[in-house]
Order: C-alpha cells, then structure tokens, then sequence
C-alpha cells in the first residue's frame, strides 16, 4: 500500500530567525519511501542536517524576517494490516536491560516520575508486569483525558494533565509514558503521522504523538491518544519528551500561518482490462 505524506507549513518572523526542523520520517523507514521532495523552502534559504542524539533527522536554517513556507511531499510503502498487539509480553528485567535505554526510565521534563509514582503502584502494580500493565496504563488515560484542541498547552507535563484531564494527543502521551516508567518500564515519546486509514474521519490531518515501550527486548508501539491498532503510521522522531522532539524549534518569536499536513492513502486505478480477463 502507498500513502502520500508531507506538510505545507508558514511561519513569519520580525527579524533573522535561526531554526530547527524535525519532520522527516525516520532512517529506519527510508527504504520503504518511493518518492521524496525533501524540505523545500519559499523563498530559498541554506539548509544543512545532522542527527541528534536519538539519530532523528535535524534540519537547520535562518529564516528571515517576513514569511517562510516550509514544504514536503512524499510517497512511502507500507504493509496494509493493522499493528500486532502481543499479550503475552512481558518485562525485561532492569539488570539485562541495554545501556542505551536506561534513560527511558528517568523523569524528564514533561514526565514527573516522582509526582505519579505512589499512584501508579497503586492503580496499575497488582497486575502481571508487561503488556497488561502498559495496556491498562493506555486504557485508563485513554478515559481520564478529554481530548480537546481548545485546551492545548505546552507548558503542561504530565501530573498536571493528569490534575487538568484535558489535552492533546502529546499530553496523552506524556501521562502514559510517565506511569510506565513508574513501573520500571522503558517508555520513549513518539511523533509522526498517523492517517485514517481504516478509520472514520475526526477532523484535519495533524502531527500525532504517541509512545514505544521496551518489552522483551524490542520497542512496541502503544497508543493512549487513539487507543486501537492502526494502519501506516509512520514514525518521525522519538526521545524523552516532546522536549527532545519538536517539530520546529525556533531561537526567537515566531508567528504560524498556515499549518496543513497530509497521509493519506493512494488509491491506485484499477486495471479493468485484467479484470475483464
């Protein structure tokens, strides 16, 4: 299955403003893309990349003062099928876990372990270590958080999402991950598309975050936002927090003007002459 996947993104800004994007699909994927624009820019500016240190793509650039239209488009294979869920997984012991994924343990900043972690043994500590725990972790925050744009904040971690029980898909995501790693269960915050492929339509295409836990020593993907398998999401960048992640970074005040994303499925036409045959 092909789905066609990009942003068309406008920006203004009072004076020379330096920044960093993050909105290429992950190095993992780059096999599976069959076309790519690459960021493209109006008007032209320099551009230059590098990797941070979870190996996400970085793109720099000055923007200069007035508009600036940052634009992808691309097209990228996928498998038609929903997400596996595996039930039967279980913990990996904190002794055997890989050095590199310690971190995914620790507080950060949108994720207060220390705030949640009485409460978190509390709801969530009787049941089997692994998948059971991390699903009814992404069943209750699923229910505790009224999804609403309205109420979007970037300033709000974790407990306080927990206090507000409203938000965005990213506060879904910072809740889940912290009651995880209150468990001792490396959890990674995860941005990138998610189309309705599969799905009914709820509203204009977004950027989607998400999380991956390490359980039996592999990252699974789990979802407290949407909360069921789906089809050709497609990872961006992962780290900590949306902290680690943002899809612009700017070094000075800047102004969103348009703001539109696209994943959509490419419905290819079908050959009538061989299903005539």
């Amino acid at each position: 299955m092909l789905i066609r996947y990009g942003y068309d993104i406008t920006l203004s800004c009072a004076q020379p403003t330096p920044m960093i994007t993050m909105m290429s699909v992950r190095d993992e994927l780059r096999d599976a893309i069959r076309s790519q624009s690459g960021l493209r820019t109006q008007p032209e500016v320099g551009l230059s990349a590098y990797r941070d240190l979870w190996g996400n793509t970085c793109r720099r650039f000055v923007a200069p003062a007035g508009e600036i239209r940052l634009f992808s488009d691309g097209t990228i294979e996928v498998p038609r099928t929903t997400e596996e869920v595996k039930p039967w997984l279980g913990v990996t012991p904190i002794a055997d876990l890989p050095d590199e994924v310690l971190i995914f343990l620790l507080g950060s900043r949108y994720c207060e372990t220390d705030r949640l972690s009485q409460f978190s043994w509390d709801t969530f500590g009787y049941l089997p270590p692994g998948h059971a725990q991390v699903q009814a972790i992404c069943d209750y925050v699923h229910d505790h958080i009224r999804f609403n744009y309205q109420n979007a904040r970037a300033t709000r971690t974790a407990f306080e999402g927990w206090q507000e029980q409203t938000g965005v898909c990213r506060d879904f995501a910072h809740l889940a991950i912290t009651l995880c790693r209150c468990l001792n269960i490396p959890t990674r915050y995860v941005n990138g598309y998610i189309g309705d492929i599969g799905v009914p339509v709820t509203g204009p295409m977004d950027f989607a975050a998400w999380m991956e836990v390490y359980l039996e020593g592999a990252w699974h993907t789990f979802d407290p936002r949407n909360n069921k398998p789906r089809i050709g999401r497609l990872v961006v960048a992962y780290g900590r927090d949306a902290a680690d992640v943002p899809l612009i970074h700017s070094f000075g005040p800047h102004l969103l003007q348009r703001f539109h994303i696209w994943t959509d499925e490419i419905v290819e036409p079908v050959n009538q002459e061989a299903v005539n045959q």
